[in-house]
Parts: structure tokens; C-alpha cells; sequence
């Protein structure tokens, strides 16, 4: 396969990016990836933690033009990066944070890089070619034993996902989409869905992840239209929540949680705008998409096939170059469309009757008043009946747990409701929105020790 292209801009004065609302040109996105290249350490894997974008992003297009190789793990705990140094011994931690306390050798991202100088907009322009089968990045998922699992992504398998993925969002239309995202650029998602995104498909990508609803709001006023916000449902329920006036957006992304079609609704009746919602791995990389507020069927992105084997569902094609198993129930509808039905992970047997978390969290988050809601199973099976049971951790300022509990017994069998459902001011989701089983169960069962004590 030929070279792919480090971006498709074709104008040195082209914008790959925003800081403050202020553009930032390709010329100076080359020279900043250059410059930075040549100061990086001779070491091949560099762990890329720059928390702004822009920083993320010149540190990504500076391993590909030296050959380093971009690791991407689910989290930067202690323990994943004592794994990490395990994996390659060789690894050191780029950052722009002066007080980062990763237990890694640093490189600083620089405080200043030199400033190119104006050019016309008819000056020609040499765009860097990567090999197609040079290794980018590895990315790490932390799977259900906690310890990460590494997967390779080269140059080519990651630019034709975005390059086949583009035209089913409906954004190759010749013009340049600024991009604003809630998630960092070093998770998979906002990897291809902001950076990636921006890079091949000639648009531009907010250096900033505003967070609260107000700093969203700032972000995308910033940035010029069409304009696109890459998001997630935890976050997309707070904006609602809140009473922000937002700038016109031209197209919602969401991803990493199953979305709620009655929430998706709402959300392009308030802002007017499409939501498409993406479906993908860290293992496959965005495979589909779906517009959740008309339906609940997916459809594969070009060449994307699915395939059965033992109630087990693979993918391969397109993007995907090896037979992959998939971590989800899944119900193949078409030649390119299929419905889930929750994660294999998420299946939940009790007395004898089965659910999954999935389809359990989504009664309980549409209960009016709730905030944010997760269900967990409690810490080994019940003294007396020996019966697995599961509890719920909910966000409902002003309802009552007697109402939720009233709410539940109309939606799902006795046996999975839980005991104790705890009221908290918030859930401990992690930087993509997303609830790790383990990570909810230690927080409930702190929340239950600390009631217990006198």
C-alpha cells in the first residue's frame, strides 16, 4: 500500500487547529512536529500524556515523522504504568504538566516552539507521507482482569478507518469542520474522533476540553461553523441539565456508553442539530454508527463485515485486518447493520434470571429525576440464600429512594432490584465518562462502610 499522507490540507494556510479561537495554520503545525522531533529522547515508545490537544497531537505527528511509537494505555494508574515500563522498558512520559507525577522519565513539552513566518496562501506546500504499514501507536484496553492488553494500530489501519468512517458521518462535504471535544485525545475514541479526524479529513480540532456546560458552550462560540462537539452521554445529559445557551452546532458525536434514545431525542430537538452516535474498540477501532434518535440498528462503516461463530460475533474487513471477536451481544440484522444487546461482561445472573447492567442502567436513567445512575453487583453472594446480589449507586437531587425503588418495580423482575440503592452528589467516572465495574463497586462498598460505622 503507498504512503498515506500525515494530513490532507492542501493549503500551508490551511487550519489544522484552534487555541482560544485562534487558528492555527498547517505550516506552523509542520514546523512545531518537526522542531519537536528533534528534541525528543532517542527512545522509541513515548507515552503521550499532553493533556492539550494541540501538544497531544504535535507529539503524535513527531513520533510518526522520527518512527517512535505512541502508547496509549486506558489509564496512568501506578499499576499500568509499572506495567507499561514492563511492556517497553524504554518508555519515557511526554507532558505539559509541570507537576505530572508519572513515575516515568520526562521530556517537557517545550513552553515555546519556533513561530513560522506568514506565507501566501498559493505557496506550495510538502505534506510528510507515512508509510502505510509504519506502527503509530499501541493502545491498551484494560479488559476484565485489569491488566492491560496491548493492540497495534499502523498509519494505514488507522487512516482508512477514518478515511471510510468520514463520508458515513456525513462531513465530506469540502468544507473544514472545527471540532470541539469533551474527551482527551489519547482515548480511543477522541484519538480518531477529534484527532484523527482533524488530520485526515482536512478539518480542525479545538486545542481545549472544556468540561463544564458553560466552557462547552465557550469552546464551540470560539470556533467557526460547521462546527462539530465530540462528546459523550454522561456529558451530553449535563449540558441538558443545564440552563447554558449554546451556539448553533452542526453535528453532535457520541460515544463509550450506550446512549438513550428517548436523551438523544432531546438532544437534537434542543440544539437543532443531528446526533450521530459511534460504535467501535478499542480492539477494532469506530466500526459504525447509528442516528440514535431514529433508530436502533447500526450500520458498518464500508467493507466492516460481522460474522457469527458460537454466540460469539467477530469483525473483519475494511479497517480490520485480522478476525477480531467482539466484546458485545450482538444480533446481526443485515449485510451492514446489526443491533446490540449489551456486553457479554455486562450479563448478570440472578436466582437463576438473567439481565445486564446495560439494559438495568438504562431503566433506571430514565426515571425522571435522575441525574446519573449505574447498577453493581455487591461483594460475594448473599450469607443466607447464596444468591449473587446487586445494588445501584444514583444521582436524583429531591426523589426519594422509595420513588426509585416504585419507578424500578414497573420495569424490571424483583430480583434484580437493588439493595441497597445509595444516593450520592456524584459517580466516579473516569476522564471518558465511562464506569468501570470494579471501579463502581469500591466506591459503593467504601460508601457502605463508612454508613455501617458508629
Amino acid at each position: 500500500m503507498d504512503p498515506i499522507a500525515l494530513l490532507s490540507h492542501t493549503l500551508p494556510t490551511a487550519t489544522v487547529a484552534y487555541r482560544a479561537g485562534v487558528p492555527i495554520t498547517v505550516r506552523q503545525f509542520l514546523s512545531d512536529a518537526h522542531h519537536l522531533a528533534q528534541r525528543l529522547p532517542e527512545s522509541k515508545h513515548v507515552l503521550n500524556v499532553c493533556a492539550d490537544r494541540y501538544h497531544f497531537t504535535v507529539g503524535l505527528a513527531s513520533c510518526l515523522l522520527s518512527q517512535r511509537v505512541s502508547l496509549l494505555p486506558s489509564a496512568h494508574t501506578p499499576q499500568v504504568i509499572a506495567q507499561l515500563s514492563a511492556f517497553a522498558p524504554d518508555t519515557f512520559c511526554l507532558t505539559d504538566d509541570a507537576h505530572c507525577d508519572i513515575d516515568l522519565p520526562q521530556f517537557n513539552f517545550p513552553a515555546q516552539l519556533p513561530v513560522c513566518a506568514p506565507s501566501g496562501p498559493q505557496e506550495s506546500l510538502r505534506i510528510p507521507a507515512i508509510a502505510a504499514g509504519q506502527l503509530a501507536a499501541i493502545v491498551f484496553t484494560s479488559g476484565s482482569t485489569g491488566v492491560p492488553v496491548p493492540f497495534q494500530k499502523t498509519w494505514g489501519l488507522l487512516a482508512r478507518s477514518i478515511q471510510t468512517g468520514a463520508p458515513r458521518l456525513g462531513i465530506v462535504d469540502g468544507q473544514s469542520h472545527a471540532i470541539v471535544a469533551t474527551v482527551p485525545g489519547q482515548h480511543m475514541y477522541g484519538f480518531e474522533s477529534s484527532v484523527l479526524l482533524a488530520l485526515l479529513g482536512g478539518n480542525a480540532f479545538c486545542a481545549e476540553r472544556p468540561f463544564y456546560p458553560a466552557d462547552v458552550a465557550a469552546a464551540v462560540e470560539a470556533v467557526p461553523r460547521p462546527r462539530i462537539l465530540v462528546t459523550t452521554p454522561i456529558h451530553l445529559r449535563t449540558l441538558l441539565g443545564s440552563e447554558v445557551q449554546f451556539p448553533p452546532i452542526d453535528l453532535v458525536i457520541c460515544a463509550t456508553a450506550p446512549l438513550n434514545q428517548a436523551l438523544a431525542r432531546e438532544v437534537e430537538k434542543k440544539y437543532r442539530t443531528p446526533l450521530l452516535e459511534i460504535y467501535g474498540s478499542t480492539e477494532t477501532g469506530q466500526i459504525a454508527m447509528r442516528r440514535t434518535a431514529d433508530t436502533l440498528a447500526w450500520r458498518l462503516w464500508p467493507g466492516v463485515r460481522l460474522s457469527m461463530s458460537k454466540d460469539q460475533a467477530y469483525a473483519q474487513g475494511g479497517h480490520i485486518e485480522q478476525l477480531t471477536p467482539m466484546c458485545d451481544v450482538v444480533e446481526i440484522t443485515g449485510e451492514e447493520e446489526f443491533l446490540l444487546h449489551g456486553r457479554m461482561a455486562d450479563l448478570v445472573n440472578v436466582a437463576g434470571k438473567r439481565s445486564s447492567f446495560g439494559y438495568l442502567n438504562a431503566q433506571l436513567n430514565a426515571i425522571p429525576g435522575v441525574r446519573d445512575g449505574a447498577f453493581f453487583l455487591r461483594e460475594g453472594p448473599n450469607e443466607s440464600t447464596g444468591v449473587d446480589r446487586l445494588g445501584a449507586v444514583v444521582v436524583a437531587p429531591g426523589v426519594s429512594v422509595a420513588t426509585l425503588i416504585e419507578h424500578l418495580r414497573r420495569k424490571i423482575d424483583s430480583a434484580f432490584l437493588p439493595r441497597p440503592l445509595l444516593m450520592v452528589e456524584e459517580l466516579p467516572r473516569n476522564a471518558t465518562g465511562k464506569l468501570p465495574q470494579a471501579a463502581l463497586q469500591g466506591f459503593a462498598e467504601s460508601r457502605l462502610r463508612a454508613d455501617d460505622s458508629p
